[in-house]
């Protein structure tokens, strides 16, 4: 259900084409744009893909370990900070959103590889 064909057409020119498909329960690594002054540099985020929401203002967001401290990081999809996103390793899960991750340390927040 869309609310005008002329929403649409806005729409879709805003959405971004060049990034890959990703799921959650994927291991992406995110190059994000960092200004720091009048310098701009790449730095990488890499993590599972533990949600990822629809529509013109989609979003997903990912998990790491960084010191033994989960972090998390929401990226808007069509955000212009965003330079590039691989796809490293792709798993099978049976859920939309991987939040149980959050509760769970080591050998037990592995996910299944994907096929």
């Amino acid at each position: 259900m869309s609310i005008s064909p002329l929403m649409d057409k806005v729409v879709a020119k805003l959405q971004r084409s060049d990034l890959p498909a990703f799921k959650p329960g994927d291991t992406v690594r995110v190059h994000v744009k960092i200004k720091e002054g009048d310098k701009e540099r790449l730095q990488a985020f890499e993590g599972t893909v533990i949600s990822r929401s629809s529509g013109p203002d989609a979003s997903f967001t990912v998990r790491k370990i960084s010191f033994g401290q989960g972090v998390e990081r929401i990226f808007p999809v069509n955000s212009k900070v965003i330079d590039k996103i691989e796809v490293l390793r792709s798993a099978q899960v049976r859920r939309a959103k991987l939040f149980f991750l959050r509760g769970r340390r080591g050998k037990s927040a592995r996910l299944r590889e994907a096929e």
